[in-house]
């Protein structure tokens, strides 16, 4: 049995008795997000959910997490987080805000907590993928778990992207 490289969202799951499942994939740096892994075997997208992290006028720092087939509305995410208006943050200061790197952010054992916020659709899923705080490192688990661990506040704020990645 493969010896499983623990990260802080892993520690913290643990920590709380979650279940979950890891999952590993090989990462090709033209493909950190693993898109080639799910299709290889057959994940559709809309399980897979990616954390972004974000800043509001009104509340400073904020993460989404929404499917990969999805983009932000940020008008509605902004309605949502109770801020006029919300931009994403500078790829070069992820690691400082929140402790992980890009491909690799999980919303679970950031430095600090911050108000998070996921696409409503998760309540369509019994499981989904998100990052495990490593990249090529994902956890399955149930979302209804991960709202109440991280006070998760749900809403509607994505919208389908207008060129869908192809799932064969």
């Amino acid at each position: 049995m493969m010896k499983i490289k623990k990260t802080n969202a892993i520690r913290i799951l643990e920590q709380n008795k979650i279940n979950y499942e890891y999952h590993i994939h090989d990462v090709d740096k033209d493909d950190i997000i693993g898109y080639s892994y799910f299709k290889e075997n057959n994940i559709d997208l809309k399980l897979v959910y990616k954390t972004l992290v974000l800043k509001g006028d009104k509340t400073g720092f904020l993460v989404a997490m929404l499917p990969l087939d999805m983009e932000i509305d940020l008008k509605k995410l902004a309605k949502c987080s109770k801020n006029k208006s919300i931009e994403m943050i500078n790829q070069k200061d992820l690691t400082k805000i929140t402790g992980y790197i890009r491909g690799g952010c999980s919303p679970i054992g950031m430095k600090k907590t911050f108000s998070t916020y996921i696409q409503d659709d998760v309540l369509l899923s019994d499981k989904i993928y998100f990052s495990a705080g490593m990249v090529g490192g994902q956890i399955y688990m149930e979302p209804k778990e991960l709202i109440k661990l991280l006070d998760i506040k749900v809403c509607g704020f994505a919208k389908y992207k207008e060129k869908e990645y192809e799932i064969i």
